[in-house]
């Protein structure tokens, strides 16, 4: 994420005392960080279009979403799983007849 710290002399000093080879990141780079896919998840089910009353409604929310993705952990894995393949019955990739 680029912060200073990462770079800070003493964690690579410690990083060359441990043969540790530190790779700099992207700026910004969703496709490193996965959790980013249940943060944009959680922002279409829980804040898209939708402004809540009191930080209480929002907490609620919150815990719904996660008791609700919890209890099915199949959607968690379609949703979340990396694709390596393409899956021609997926809506999107059809070619309209």
């Amino acid at each position: 994420d680029g912060a200073s710290y990462h770079r800070a002399g003493a964690v690579r000093e410690l990083a060359q005392e441990l043969s540790i080879t530190l790779q700099p990141l992207p700026a910004y780079s969703p496709d490193f960080m996965p959790v980013e896919a249940l943060w944009r998840w959680l922002r279409e089910e829980v804040t898209y279009h939708h402004c809540h009353a009191t930080a209480e409604e929002l907490v609620q929310r919150v815990n719904h979403f996660v008791h609700t993705i919890n209890a099915d952990p199949f959607a968690i894995a379609d949703r979340l799983w990396t694709k390596t393949t393409l899956d021609p019955e997926e809506e999107k990739l059809r070619i309209p007849a």
